[in-house]
């Protein structure tokens, strides 16, 4: 797990933080759950996927989600996403239903989110890898202050981009993005237990793309059946 596993422009970026006190004691703490034994979610060849699949210069739209699903087969290094054939967990199956209220979209047949990743939203968790079964087990090991980096290199080096920051987790990232120079919006967590609590209704999806479009870029297609070619993704 190194910077030769990110994508070219992430890695001219985070290069320095592989070689930073705080990532190599993250490095040895998965090594060494790993060698005990313990399942780690996601596979470690997809922890960096939300990077690989958004290049730096292509992003503008992002979503912090807080650490990856911790049940089989959910995570695959994409905030919020499961692979095809993978049952919606609730949050996921709330944030279809706001869609399709907000859009019209209707709830697809699957859970990757891999075409919204392609167009240009980061769905970037807070923390990177999970124990199985024990949500919030690898908070406060290292990623956060990786994930920061990354977030951080945005707001300074980047303007015109939509922040979606559901929960009071992701809402503390708000204090690093200039509000004057992007869109940031703050809301409920999709989860059932706060999704009644303003996030159905707030129409997030819709306010994206008015506000790219006011920034002379191209809204995101939210319909993850939609098969984008290389034109739409750029």
């Amino acid at each position: 797990m190194g910077p030769l596993d990110l994508e070219p422009e992430w890695r001219n970026i985070l290069a320095a933080e592989f070689e930073q006190p705080y990532f190599k004691k993250l490095a040895a703490f998965l090594e060494a759950e790993e060698a005990a034994g313990k399942t780690i979610y996601p596979p470690k060849h997809t922890r960096f996927a939300a990077f690989n699949a958004t290049p730096f210069s292509k992003v503008k739209v992002v979503l912090v989600g807080q650490d990856p699903y911790h049940g089989p087969g959910q995570a695959h290094g994409l905030s919020f996403s499961v692979e095809k054939g993978v049952r919606f967990p609730p949050s996921l199956r709330n944030i279809f239903k706001e869609l399709e209220a907000d859009e019209g979209i209707p709830v697809p047949s699957h859970g990757c989110l891999q075409a919204w990743a392609e167009q240009g939203v980061l769905l970037l968790n807070t923390s990177l890898s999970v124990e199985e079964g024990k949500a919030g087990s690898h908070a406060k090991k290292g990623w956060e202050t990786f994930t920061s980096a990354a977030l951080n290199a945005l707001a300074v080096q980047r303007e015109g981009i939509a922040y979606l920051l559901w929960g009071a987790h992701a809402q503390k990232k708000a204090k690093m993005v200039d509000p004057t120079k992007n869109l940031v919006l703050k809301g409920a967590h999709p989860s059932p237990l706060s999704a009644y609590r303003g996030f159905f209704g707030s129409k997030p999806f819709s306010a994206i793309n008015e506000y790219l479009k006011t920034e002379s870029s191209s809204g995101i297609r939210w319909d993850v059946e939609h098969v984008t070619s290389t034109e739409d993704r750029h």
